[in-house]
């Protein structure tokens, strides 16, 4: 069974910062890729940040310059470094690992990330 906890979000005024955090736990290898999804109210869900095997990294161009995605290996975790916070950057963010063989997608529960004065 796969887990995922994530923590992080918050209230925050624009302009400033957060840091989001997931733990994955459970029949989670190999993993193929893990990273960070946000669904804005009536908006689609959209990626974020996410690693894949390989190590690379792909950014949605809102978040190019903004947002920092990093990763401890040893604690299979992600965290996402959110920077310079604007409205638009309210959601709910949902950390995703895809993992395991067969593989299968899994779905933290997300976290709600509130920027606003």
């Amino acid at each position: 069974q796969v887990q995922l906890v994530e923590s992080g979000g918050g209230l925050v005024q624009p302009g400033g910062s957060l840091r989001l955090s997931c733990a994955a736990s459970g029949s989670i290898y190999p993993i193929y890729a893990m990273g960070w999804y946000r669904q804005a109210p009536g908006k689609q869900r959209e990626l974020v940040a996410g690693f894949i095997s390989d190590g690379s990294t792909d950014y949605a161009d809102s978040a190019k310059g903004r947002f920092t995605i990093s990763r401890d290996s040893a604690k299979n975790t992600v965290y996402l470094q959110m920077n310079s916070l604007k409205p638009e950057d309210t959601a709910v963010y949902c950390c995703r690992l895809r993992a395991g063989r067969p593989p299968g997608d899994y779905w933290g529960q997300g976290t709600q990330v509130t920027v606003s004065s």
